[in-house]
């Protein structure tokens, strides 16, 4: 665990979010975890009777929409920021950038945050004298805009899930001064298993009632051992699609030009770029090579389809990108490698929704709640610890706005 006191820093920003942060009742503790993978039916698809019991207690949302592409990297940073990827800066879990003529493989910014172009919820915090702590998320050791949480670890796969609660509830029983008021937390097991055995698989089921085990202590431990009010918000990045090897698109056998365009592999979508030397010309010929060779098992993504999206032009968009859908992939392996299984990534639909479910002291109970997107959490999240947002957002302060309980 690494511990970071206080650094003044001078924010410049180009303007300000349109809707205003509301302060709360009272001093509150906010709480988020992510269950990567776990889909908005997992609750009563496995059998999550902890889970069900918390939404219950607070409130529950029909489904949670991920961002596109619905990949981890991406939503979870859109979670804790409000933005969409062409604005955070993690536009996959992987990409090219044309003007860095770099690729980002997930996890990078540790090394280099200049791949992030935001501000996440635990330094909007920290910079308004609210400490955070944060026990694994997507990105959260990058010193982004020069710090980190005040309290974080490095992201180890092997680390015991019991561990992470344990943490948790003992960051939040620490005196007033030391103590954070933001926590977040990251569990991958779920998604591990959707992988690997398909979304409905029983081994996906055990991996969904481990956590429900973990988060049912979590929140006993925030009512007897904390003495703070807490709000416990549930959120997963996407949730799952089978997959079937014999519905796999072998895409080398495009034959695209590597002396021309760049190609990276995004399973769901294949993303191509153009090197700096290429023509508009050579872009449209591949282009119009692919269209006729689509045969149904994939499309061009539109720039009105893609503006619908939230994808604006960067360096990091590709000039072409190819999508596709469930049980198809990209691949490269050959057949006798390929195998049925689990993916997400796809354009949003039911099976690519995620959970948002929220309990405690602020929240209303049962308040009715149809499925929405994910970029509406931050302004929520920062409604709840009375901060002012600091730099513009696509989410909306309003969209969760009538959860709040009001004076």
């Amino acid at each position: 665990m690494r511990y970071f006191g206080a650094i003044f820093l001078t924010l410049f920003v180009t303007g300000v979010a349109t809707a205003n942060t509301a302060q709360p009742n009272s001093e509150q503790t906010v709480v988020l975890i992510s269950i990567d993978g776990f889909r908005h039916d997992y609750i009563e698809l496995h059998g999550a009777p902890n889970i069900a019991k918390i939404a219950q207690q607070g409130i529950r949302a029909e489904g949670l929409i991920p961002v596109y592409p619905s990949k981890t990297f991406p939503n979870h940073l859109s979670i804790v920021t409000g933005q969409y990827p062409s604005n955070h800066g993690i536009v996959d879990n992987n990409f090219y950038d044309t003007e860095r003529k770099q690729h980002y493989k997930m996890g990078d910014g540790v090394q280099d945050s200049t791949w992030l172009t935001t501000l996440p919820i635990w330094n909007l915090a920290e910079f308004q004298g609210v400490k955070a702590a944060t026990f694994f998320w997507p990105e959260s050791e990058a010193r982004i805009n020069g710090r980190t949480a005040s309290y974080y670890y490095k992201y180890s796969t092997p680390t015991p899930n019991r561990q992470r609660i344990d943490q948790i509830v003992q960051w939040l029983k620490l005196p007033k001064a030391a103590r954070p008021r933001l926590v977040t937390g990251y569990f991958s097991v779920v998604d591990t298993m959707g992988h690997r055995f398909g979304p409905e698989a029983p081994q996906v089921g055990k991996a969904v009632q481990h956590v429900d085990q973990l988060i049912g202590e979590l929140w006993q431990r925030l009512q007897t051992e904390v003495d703070e009010p807490v709000n416990l918000i549930l959120v997963s990045d996407h949730g799952m699609s089978q997959i079937k090897a014999e519905a796999m698109i072998d895409y080398s056998a495009f034959n695209i030009d590597e002396q021309l365009f760049e190609v990276v592999n995004g399973a769901t979508r294949l993303m191509i770029y153009a090197h700096e030397s290429t023509t508009t010309e050579q872009i449209n010929v591949l282009k119009q090579r692919l269209q006729a060779a689509k045969n149904g098992q994939y499309w061009l993504e539109t720039e009105a389809q893609l503006a619908q999206l939230g994808v604006t032009e960067t360096a990091r968009k590709p000039a072409i990108i190819l999508g596709t859908k469930a049980p198809a992939i990209f691949t490269s392996r050959p057949p006798e490698k390929r195998k049925d299984g689990g993916t997400h990534g796809y354009h949003s639909n039911r099976d690519m929704d995620g959970i948002f479910i929220a309990a405690g002291p602020a929240i209303k109970a049962k308040a009715p709640l149809q499925r929405f997107s994910n970029i509406h959490i931050y302004p929520f999240m920062a409604q709840l610890l009375g901060l002012e947002l600091l730099s513009p957002i696509d989410g909306d302060a309003k969209v969760l706005a009538p959860l709040l309980k009001q004076d």
